[in-house]
Order: C-alpha cells, then structure tokens, then sequence
C-alpha cells in the first residue's frame, strides 16, 4: 500500500532519530581532537561550494542574491570555525583545585534543528558544525520553501562528517519537507534538545513539544541616529546592513529613530545615498502588501529589491533607489511599518527628544522584537550606556551595520545565524548560540571541609573523558 506524504514523513523521522541515537553513542566516546577533525572538515567542504549553495538557494526561493548568499555561507564555515577551533567543548573543561571541583563537558545528544527559508544552506552548515563540535548528532528539518537547497547543504556537510570519522546518522535530513514529519521528529524520543530557527510558528511548536528548545523571536531592532554621531558612517551602515540579501537577516534594522532636530540631516544625507522617502500614498500602496490578512509577513516580498517591491506596490522610484522609507510615528497591529520587515524597508520615526527616542524604542520593541536587537550611532558613551541600561534586548550595536554586527561579522559576538532573545523574547537563551550552548556541565566536587588535597587518581584527560562517557552512557 502507498503510504501518503504525512506517514511518509513521520516514518523518515522515526528512522533518523534512531539513526542519530546510535550515533550518538559514538559521538560520545570521540575525544575533542577527533571531533574537532570533523567541524574543520565540514567547514572545508561547504566554503568550496559556498557560491554553488547561494544560487541554489534564491534560485528555489526567490529570497535575497547570490553574492550575498555566498557571504553568508563563507561565513558559516570558515568564521565559525576560526571561533570554534579553540574551543574545548568535551571532556575535563577545567580544574579548579581551590574549590575541590571538576567541570566535565558533555552532549546533549541528538538534536533536532530547524531550518528556516532564509538563510537556508548557511544555518546548515552553522548548525552541523556547532553541533558536531560540542559531540551531538543533528537531524535537519527543512522548510518547504528551500527544501532542495537545503538537502544539497545537509548532504556536503554530512560527506565531509563521515570522511573525518563520523559515524553515519550523525547528520540527516528529512526528505520530505511537511509540518507532520516535523512534528513527528521533534517528539522522537531520541531527540533531546531541539534548535528552532524559523517562523513564530515554528518556534512556539519548539517550545511546546514538551523538549528543551533553544529558540529565537522576531527582530525588529530600530536604529537610533545621535546627534553626536557621523550622520554619513551611520547612513552607511545601515544601508549595508539593510540591503545585505535584501534584508533577510532578522538583525537587520526595521526603523530609524532620530531627535527632531536631526531630521533634516538625515534625510537629505540618505537620500543621497539612495534611501527613498515615500509619501503617504507610496507608503499607503505598498503597506498592503506587507503583512497577509492574518497578520504574518507576506513572503512575496520577503528579500525583494526595493525597485521590485515599489513596482509591485505600483509605483515608480529614481534609478539608484535602495531603501524605501515610510515615515510613522506609532507602533502596534495596525501600523505595519512598526513590525519585522524581512526586505528592505524602513521606518522613520522622529522624536522631541532623547528620552521621547528611549520611550519609542522601548515602545517598538515591546509590541514586537523583545531581546533581539537594537543599534545606535553616537560618539557620547554616557548615551550609549544610558540607552543599553534600559533598552530591552540581547544584542546593543554600536556605530555597525545591524545585520553584520548582529550575527558577530563586525562585532565580537560569536559567529552565529541564531540568536536568543532571552526570557523577555519568549527564547531560552539570549546568546548567539555556539557549541557551549550545546553540551551540559557535569561537575565532580569532593568534600572541601576534608582538608586532605584533592584526590587524583589519574592525571590522564582520555581516561577521565572516557570513563565520564562511560558513566553518561549507562544512565542514558
């Protein structure tokens, strides 16, 4: 009997979450030196099909360009692999004699890993090397939209994994891309933890499945402009960040809020750069094809060019037009302008005040983008430290482009394509995630009120992270 797309699905989940398992329980005897062999080989594989990814994957959604794509997937092996490659995620993490304890780092197991529509091959290969670092098996679900590019992304990884030592099933992908198979292995009793990159939707199915969920909210991060700030860098940066793959990255600013006397300056400075100010019937055309009927983005317009999404609103921009803008001065369900934009358009709003620009960003970020992402241009650190006291999110940028410095491309933050939002963003984290999120801490702590040194019966890693496995296994 042909069995239909939904039991298809359910069954290919079943069976890679079994897969996975047994995985994992070699994974879980591999020291960091071989697991580390692995991450580099992933990293290796995908950057030399990085721009091979990139057309694949707007050529199947229709989302963002290939060059910046390409950027993207560069920077999901060889940063994230510069940032992990030092990293000691397995084993003893560390001694401390004085408190008579020991940190053992070990995996969380099978993870089960969301990909959204997007950013689809980078957060593959992003999410396989944090993953496989910290010594846990993944399986991808991919998003119907990308469902191809995404299988292409998870099978050059997978490849690599396996050349370097990885049993199979430590990377799989399910073939099938459906909410039931999706369901059906975020329930699988092998999968411990799971990692939500995608739509609201998505991510509250995560967090209810009854398993840990590392999840991530909207962005909506406004961009404030000081008046102590280089008008022109700040422009620049937000221009950079706003058109980099047509403003699919969720940190990519959404608005610009700057004091009444700054408005002028900013204008005129963005126009010049091709920023484009709609007026109220421009801005009123294309409103309505923002947000579908029930309120979720349209994906039509999902990582559009600006030139495209006004001829579909039904109007004409100058040659060189990059950015549209619509003035607003409210934030809520009614005022689309106010809300996540995953294309490049922009808010504008213009304040009384300092305290007016902190009210409204908190305003903004509350209706939707809590513990995402907020960014500032100003040269007065007392400013700077002000706003970062009371704003509410997890990443505060200063003087970068949002969507670069966001995912750490230009900032410090670790190298990272999901971002936590913490509690006040409904998300369990609010890191960029890295393979320290990924393994639990298991500590070993003798008695300190016996003054005897700590008892070392041997000094030898391998044999403490082999027995500490050993002792993971049984209770498992």
């Amino acid at each position: 009997m042909e069995l239909d797309k939904d039991l298809k699905a359910r069954q290919e989940a079943r069976d890679l979450a079994r897969q996975a398992e047994v995985a994992q329980k070699i994974l879980t005897r591999m020291d960091q030196q071989q697991l580390d062999k692995i991450v580099q080989a992933i990293a290796d594989a995908f950057y030399k099909h990085s721009g091979e990814l990139a057309d694949m994957a707007v050529r199947e959604t229709g989302f963002g360009n290939v060059e910046d794509k390409t950027r993207k997937n560069e920077f999901a092996s060889r940063k994230v692999w510069e940032a992990v490659r030092d990293m000691k995620t397995v084993g003893v993490l560390n001694r401390h004699p004085q408190e008579k304890l020991w940190e053992i780092g070990v995996p969380v197991g099978v993870i089960a890993a969301i990909i959204p529509s997007t950013n689809p091959t980078s957060t593959v290969c992003y999410k396989a090397m944090i993953a496989l670092k910290a010594g846990n098996s993944i399986i991808f679900s991919p998003h119907p939209k990308a469902l191809f590019c995404t299988l292409r992304a998870a099978e050059i990884v997978r490849q690599a994994a396996e050349k370097a030592g990885a049993p199979k099933g430590s990377i799989g992908c399910l073939g099938i891309a459906s909410m039931a198979g999706c369901q059906e292995l975020m329930a699988a009793p092998q999968v411990r933890l799971i990692l939500a990159t995608g739509g609201p939707g998505m991510v509250r199915a995560a967090y209810s499945s009854g398993k840990p969920a590392i999840g991530v909210g909207a962005g909506n991060g406004p961009a404030y402009i000081h008046h102590t700030a280089d008008v022109k860098h700040a422009l620049s940066c937000i221009l950079r960040s706003k058109t980099f793959d047509n403003g699919t990255v969720c940190a990519s600013e959404q608005s610009i809020i700057v004091e009444k006397e700054m408005e002028q300056q900013v204008k005129t400075e963005a126009a010049a750069m091709g920023f484009y100010f709609m007026n109220t019937e421009e801005a009123g055309r294309l409103a309505k094809h923002l947000f579908r009927p029930d309120g979720s983005l349209n994906p039509e317009i999902v990582g559009r060019t600006a030139r495209e999404l006004a001829q579909k609103a039904g109007f004409s921009v100058p040659n060189g037009t990059r950015i549209l803008v619509a003035r607003e001065q409210e934030a809520g369900p009614t005022r689309p302008y106010s809300m996540e934009k995953l294309c490049p358009v922009l808010a504008f709003f213009v304040m009384d005040s300092e305290d007016a620009v902190l009210e409204k960003a908190i305003e903004v970020l509350t209706h939707e983008g809590s513990g995402h992402t907020f960014a500032i241009h100003a040269s007065d650190e007392k400013v700077v430290e002000k706003f970062a006291l009371q704003i509410p999110v997890s990443r505060f940028l200063v003087n970068t482009p949002a969507a670069l410095g966001g995912i750490g491309e230009t900032t410090g933050l670790f190298p990272a394509l999901t971002l936590g939002c913490g509690a006040v963003g409904g998300s369990s984290s609010s890191n960029n995630i890295s393979p320290l999120d990924l393994i639990n801490i298991r500590r070993v702590a003798w008695d300190k009120e016996n003054k005897e040194k700590t008892p070392v019966i041997t000094t030898d890693e391998t044999l403490v992270e082999l027995l500490a496995a050993k002792i993971l296994e049984r209770l498992k």
